[in-house]
């Protein structure tokens, strides 16, 4: 269990830790000259990790970057002064940080008059009455003498045990606060694992920057250990990277976490003595071992009144890591006072719609403990899926609990998206009107091609998620494919008897050289025919679905076209991108006809020309291939 020390300067915080574990947590040269706190201090027993925060209202942001990683407050007043100034501010980001459990240690008892503890002992009991410690309790002791220290310790050991090995799930991140350089060992930085487990050579990934670095040796609590989990006090030797790389603040994480984010939506919360919070205010952020400049945009509402809540987007001056209910902090632009606080809820928020009621919802559906409650509205309010890959992502959720969300609410995933069903349904019938509508607005033409039908569907639809789309019903012949178009079963385009003998004639001449098909002039001279008949025959032929204009009076056979999409499947399968020359390579002939063929089917959407590469978009299936 993590104890963060709280309360006013010169109250005995250290003291009492040393006389808890026999640590002295005043490592600097200035803490030993000046007898006050200035960073944070850590010691440990073999139950218990405890962080040292100095009481000073000038080193609040020191203070911040130890408490956001605590399991347990050890709210520390002294029984002469009472409660001061830093106590109700220590007190009230205790609050704002979700810290549920604690006890107070009132210092300094010793030669002092029993009336004088027993009104201290009444001030204590006034300042917490409303919250979450109301009621903790309060344990007498003299650091110098020892006098109640033992019954305080026994206590706190029994709280560590009574908290359990539940551990946030999820990939391993930990929060930054202290970075130096051992010799033979290299670099090492501590901080409270936030979230899953590190062990000895694990690959890892030092974030906001994205500098990649591996796992030399840990120690757990100050003590060796081959693995750490979440909740925990490691320091971790690093090797791939130097001291000066890494700043308090930043987050070594798996790889898989690496997301660093300039704004986040929240949930806020103003402190009942502040004045109202107002839209765009600055403030400064600390979250996890983090204090950066921010800017705080209200969603919903012109201001939070002091004592409420609200929703807000949250924009910061340079890039942090953050996760959805990550606990914060807000003071003032001149860090001089607590704001509020509040936790995150969306680090891919949209840019637009912010405040709309269905925006609103979800950030009310995002700030429920259950991450089911958000899965299932976002899927009924995206038509074109949930990206799942994100929403992991946001809640650190890994694959397995992810899965088990998605089976829970019985939603369709393609890939990685979800579905709700009946959205599921619902593309389904617009799917159907879609082509419906086709047939009715084109009597004369075969089907409607594969994308377009996407587009008519609904055109954010994604490829992987229709062709999922389309699977079932062409599976169970409710719609039919004719070459490369879709179509109903009952729709049907015959062509005219002149035009399908023509056709059977002259389709040969295209078939034998399938890759460089003669064009309609040279077709024309060759039959002796009139070259515009022919030309109108081989646009109504393309209509129909048998051929494609590959190039300006250019046809292929629609079988060859479907062979040229297995090909360019195959090369970007084995190349990444398919290029002219290896085109030109595989299928023989010129490289400015395999030019002419892949600019066709960049023009249809079946691949997307990048640079000199064309990659694929669609698949070979879109041809009847």
């Amino acid at each position: 269990m993590i104890i963060g020390t709280a309360g006013h300067i010169d109250h005995g915080k250290t003291t009492l830790v040393k006389a808890l574990t026999g640590v002295d947590c005043d490592r600097l040269k200035e803490e030993k000259a000046r007898g006050i706190t200035v960073d944070l201090g850590y010691a440990y027993t073999e139950s218990l990790g405890f962080i040292d925060v100095p009481g000073h209202e000038k080193l609040i942001h020191n203070m911040l970057a130890g408490a956001t990683g605590i399991d347990f407050a050890l709210l520390v007043v002294a029984a002469d002064d009472g409660p001061m100034p830093q106590t109700r501010e220590h007190l009230e980001i205790i609050e704002l940080l979700g810290i549920r459990r604690g006890v107070v240690a009132l210092t300094k008892t010793d030669g002092l008059a029993a009336e004088r503890q027993a009104a201290a002992t009444a001030e204590i009991a006034e300042l917490l009455a409303g919250t979450a410690l109301a009621g903790a309790p309060v344990f007498p002791v003299a650091a110098v003498s020892g006098a109640g220290i033992s019954e305080l310790r026994a206590h706190l050991e029994a709280a560590a045990a009574e908290q359990g090995a539940d551990r946030p799930a999820g990939a391993f991140r930990l929060a930054v606060d202290r970075c130096f350089t051992l010799g033979g060992i290299g670099t090492v930085v501590t901080g409270t694992a936030f979230a899953g487990q590190v062990k000895v050579g694990d690959q890892l990934c030092l974030s906001p920057p994205g500098q990649p670095v591996r796992v030399r040796s840990l120690r757990v609590q100050d003590a060796p250990a081959a693995a750490g989990l979440a909740g925990q006090r490691i320091a971790l030797a690093l090797s791939g990277i130097e001291k000066s790389e890494i700043e308090r603040g930043q987050w070594i994480v798996a790889p898989s976490l690496h997301a660093p984010v300039r704004r986040f939506d929240a949930r806020i919360r103003v402190l009942a003595g502040q004045p109202a919070l107002r839209h765009w205010t600055p403030a400064h952020l600390h979250l996890g071992a983090e204090d950066v400049p921010a800017r705080i945009a209200l969603l919903g509402a012109e201001e939070i009144a002091p004592g409420s809540e609200g929703w807000a987007q949250i924009t910061v001056s340079r890039e942090i890591g953050a996760w959805a209910g990550d606990r914060f902090i807000l003071r003032d632009a001149a860090a001089r006072r607590t704001i509020g606080g509040g936790f995150v809820l969306d680090i891919f928020p949209p840019s637009r719609r912010k405040s709309s009621p269905e925006r609103l919802a979800m950030l009310a559906a995002l700030a429920d403990d259950n991450p089911a409650i958000a899965l299932q509205l976002a899927s009924r309010q995206q038509a074109t899926g949930v990206d799942l890959a994100a929403y992991a992502l946001n809640c650190n959720l890994d694959a397995a609990a992810l899965a088990a969300l998605c089976g829970q609410l019985n939603l369709k995933v393609v890939g990685a998206t979800a579905f709700a069903a009946d959205r599921w349904q619902e593309l389904e019938s617009r799917l159907f009107a879609a082509l419906a509508a086709e047939h009715q607005r084109a009597p004369d033409l075969t089907g409607v091609e594969r994308d377009r039908l996407r587009r008519l569907t609904l055109p954010t639809l994604s490829r992987p998620a229709f062709d999922a789309l389309l699977a079932t019903p062409l599976a169970d012949g409710r719609i039919a494919q004719s070459n490369a178009w879709l179509h109903l079963p009952e729709h049907r385009v015959l062509l005219a008897a002149g035009d399908l003998a023509l056709w059977q004639t002259l389709k040969p001449m295209l078939a034998a050289q399938a890759y460089a098909p003669p064009r309609v002039r040279d077709i024309a001279r060759t039959t002796g025919r009139d070259e515009e008949a022919v030309r109108a025959l081989f646009k109504r032929i393309a209509r129909h679905g048998d051929a494609w204009p590959v190039a300006h009076d250019h046809y292929f056979t629609a079988g060859a076209v479907a062979e040229l999409a297995r090909r360019v499947a195959f090369l970007n399968q084995r190349d990444g991108a398919a290029r002219a020359a290896t085109l030109r390579d595989e299928i023989g002939g010129g490289r400015k006809v395999a030019i002419h063929i892949l600019e066709f089917f960049d023009r249809i959407g079946y691949t997307r020309r990048v640079r000199d590469t064309h990659v694929l978009r669609g698949t070979p299936e879109q041809f009847g291939a």
